[in-house]
């Protein structure tokens, strides 16, 4: 048969295909149609068929819900672009997820001990909690200070706080994760300067500092300086860590506080990838090569309730990141294409109220994570609605992890939910949401316009007063809260509690510190920092010299400030 004929038959072949798909579309619309009709008129609960972001779900998912090619490109396959079927070829079936839990309380030597505790019983990474004046840059003996020194996370004031934070735990071999915002770029330099202590090079660290400050003028509000000179230490530690620690994430783009502070799912998505564009863009105007610093930024998602939901979230967000970072921004490299994610349960769910019920919320959270393909998991502990974990709670949110990874079966295969009808139909459905958003955001000028006029803030919190709404009207069920109460909500389970003898301990800490340290050192490089935000140089090297000379959270933060000046928030109505 020569070459034409071939062609030809193949021409045939293929009419022919298309037409028998065609014919089983319509014979598929018609049995619908008649299914449709057949339950008409049956009796349906009385709840509210929509996801926890108010999505409509259908009854039924079928072929028709996928558009015309099925999933074909729109899947692809593990570890090859889009990615929406995971990051990586073999996932799981390679290694596990990595299995955090975010722990920080009281002072740097306590949080030593947790640490220990935790590496022992499994964990196999640490994520630093920072208590309430660390995480707005004061020091633990400074005035704003009182009262919440160790309460809500660690505190660390200076290098000698992040030794200690670390004793005996070798930074070459654990990856940290630091959940710090405003300061990031001065708690990343502490983090430098004690791995240098134990000898370890900044070429060898693995981790993440959370480090996204858009986000923070969106929904979290830890905020330092206004958004220019805040995005400049950004880009800054883009640029060092490129050449300097190749293997640390210098960013962490996080949807987990939007999503916490009210957002939809549709929104959580948008909003991280539109801030996460905006820091790629940041870095390509610095004159840096895409491909030198996307392959190191990482994201953060929160995973709520809505099982199938949380799912086709994060194999969207995976699809919407590869396509914009090769097809708009020039990405050549796989690795700036591949999007990475640690997940965390959703703290808002978690109720006081039958507090053991969030044992269970937290497992199908888990789950869904895993379903997704995150890379790095964080299971909330059944009593951090009440203060900060006690160490039993700590261990069954640790073993819940543990269960799913080693007893379920779910990690055996890779993506098991492709192909689903809902789920597929989801993904596509929060990927043209995303994309809508990201028109709206461009006809607000762009991210950091729109923080300025309000727009995010006012979106997210349209969101949050819409499901409060429905969970005070009984709308939406919240399993022991507004419904299924039978006068055991309020349950005495045994809480962590941080006494004021832990700001007493910080205070003597820092007042040692002060008086044993290099005074003319100080001075030195506080006035170099300050010198170096108003010539534009680096920050990092900077900073990294003031945390050697044992200069104080705040004390940086101040000569930073000096420059920059500190933000206001516009009042919005």
């Amino acid at each position: 048969m020569s070459t034409l004929e071939q062609e030809i038959v193949d021409g045939a072949e293929l009419k022919a295909a298309v037409a028998r798909k065609e014919a089983e579309l319509r014979a598929l619309r018609g049995r619908l149609a008649q299914w449709q009709e057949s339950v008409a008129g049956t009796p349906v609960r009385e709840t509210d068929f929509t996801s926890v972001s108010g999505r409509e779900i259908a009854p039924l998912y079928s072929p028709l819900d996928l558009g015309p090619d099925g999933y074909g490109e729109r899947l692809g396959l593990p570890g090859e672009f889009p990615f929406t079927r995971g990051p990586y070829a073999t996932m799981y079936r390679t290694r596990l997820w990595t299995m955090r839990q975010f722990a920080g309380f009281a002072t740097a030597e306590e949080t030593n001990e947790r640490y220990h505790y935790l590496l022992k019983n499994g964990q196999t990474g640490l994520s630093v909690a920072f208590d309430f004046p660390t995480l707005m840059g004061y020091d633990g003996d400074h005035p704003r200070s009182l009262g919440e020194v160790g309460v809500c996370g660690v505190a660390i004031s200076s290098l000698a706080d992040m030794e200690t934070l670390f004793d005996g735990i070798p930074l070459d071999q654990v990856s940290v994760s630091m959940t710090i915002n405003g300061p990031a770029i001065i708690l990343f330099c502490f983090y430098v300067a004690a791995a240098e202590k134990q000898g370890v090079d900044a070429s060898k660290l693995r981790g993440t500092v959370q480090n996204d400050i858009l986000k923070e003028y969106q929904a979290q509000h830890a905020w330092l300086f206004p958004p220019e000179p805040a995005l400049r230490c950004i880009v800054d530690m883009f640029e060092w860590c490129s050449e300097h620690a190749p293997r640390y994430n210098p960013i962490s783009i996080s949807g987990y506080h939007i999503r916490e502070a009210g957002a939809t799912a549709g929104q959580e998505l948008a909003f991280t990838l539109g801030n996460g564009f905006e820091y790629v863009e940041r870095g390509m105007a610095r004159g840096l090569d895409v491909d030198a610093f996307a392959p190191r930024l990482s994201f953060f998602f929160d995973v709520h309730n809505d099982f199938f939901e949380e799912i086709a979230k994060l194999r969207a967000a995976r699809r919407i990141w590869a396509k914009r970072l090769r097809d708009v921004y020039g990405a050549k490299n796989p690795e700036s294409w591949r999007l990475r994610t640690h997940c965390q349960t959703a703290g808002v769910t978690l109720t006081a109220q039958q507090p053991e019920n969030n044992i269970v919320r937290v497992a199908y959270q888990a789950m869904a994570a895993v379903l997704g393909g995150t890379q790095s998991l964080h299971t909330n502990s059944m009593d951090e609605t009440l203060a900060l974990p006690t160490e039993k709670a700590v261990r069954i949110a640790l073993r819940t992890q543990q269960v799913l990874a080693h007893e379920t079966g779910v990690p055996h295969t890779i993506d098991p939910l492709a192909g689903s009808y809902y789920v597929e139909t989801l993904t596509d459905e929060l990927e043209a949401e995303a994309e809508a958003l990201f028109a709206e955001i461009e006809e607000q000028g762009g991210v950091v316009p729109g923080i300025e006029a309000g727009w995010f803030q006012q979106q997210i919190a349209h969101s949050a007063m819409r499901q409060q709404i429905e969970v005070e009207n009984g709308d939406r069920t919240i399993v022991g809260v507004n419904d299924f109460t039978d006068g055991s909500e309020q349950v005495e389970i045994d809480v962590l509690r941080i006494g004021p003898e832990v700001e007493e301990r910080q205070r003597a800490r820092m007042a040692e510190l002060r008086s044993s340290r290099d005074a003319e050192a100080v001075e030195r490089t506080l006035a170099a920092l300050t010198a170096a935000c108003r010539d534009g140089d680096n920050l990092v090297p900077r900073i990294l010299d003031c945390a050697r000379a044992y200069c104080t959270l705040y004390e940086i933060r101040h000569a930073m400030e000096e420059v920059f000046g500190a933000y206001r928030e516009p009042v919005f109505f």
